[in-house]
């Protein structure tokens, strides 16, 4: 039988040589604890070397952009993890910061020339936050390993600055 997707991909993820900074948010705090807890435990099982994670915390979702810019600005940091989650309430603030913050990370991914993983959870209910972030066993897993393996791979794959590298 074949090998999963999974599978082949650990075989190929060597973050031994990577420093990899966690931004994360307050708001919501046993999903973000979770949702880093994840990221972190899946860094270190694939050779991220303890002190080369770096955690950093925002007051919330909205500040991810300005946290994310300025870990990314440190030459050392091969990669960014921004963490957050927004549940949906009965007003449009939920549409106006995921919106905002989608955008700006994908500017800043450029403008820096570093991957920014965009870990922001954009949730209807606390239930669903909670099964993405593995709080709910045998619904979902913790999807803070998924972006913790998005940060390895990109920053291999396209070195210290992706705007000059080609793709290894």
């Amino acid at each position: 039988m074949a090998a999963s997707g999974r599978a082949k991909q650990d075989q190929q993820l060597d973050g031994s040589k990577l420093k990899i900074a966690i931004v994360h948010a307050r708001w919501n705090e046993e999903i973000i604890d979770a949702l880093v807890d994840g990221c972190v435990k899946r860094l270190l099982s694939v050779g991220v070397k303890k002190e080369n994670i770096v955690i950093e915390t925002v007051p919330g979702s909205y500040e991810l952009p300005v946290g994310a810019a300025a870990l990314a600005s440190d030459v050392s940091i091969d990669a960014v993890i921004a963490v957050g989650c927004l549940i949906k309430g009965s007003t449009m603030h939920f549409e106006y910061i995921s919106e905002a913050v989608s955008n700006k990370i994908m500017d800043i991914q450029f403008k820096v020339g570093k991957p920014i993983i965009f870990g922001l959870l954009t949730c209807l209910t606390l239930e669903q936050a909670k099964a993405r972030a593995g709080l709910i066993p045998g619904v979902m897993h913790n999807h803070g390993v998924d972006w913790a393996d998005c940060a390895v791979e990109m920053a291999s794959k396209y070195g210290a600055d992706f705007r000059t590298a080609t793709w290894k």
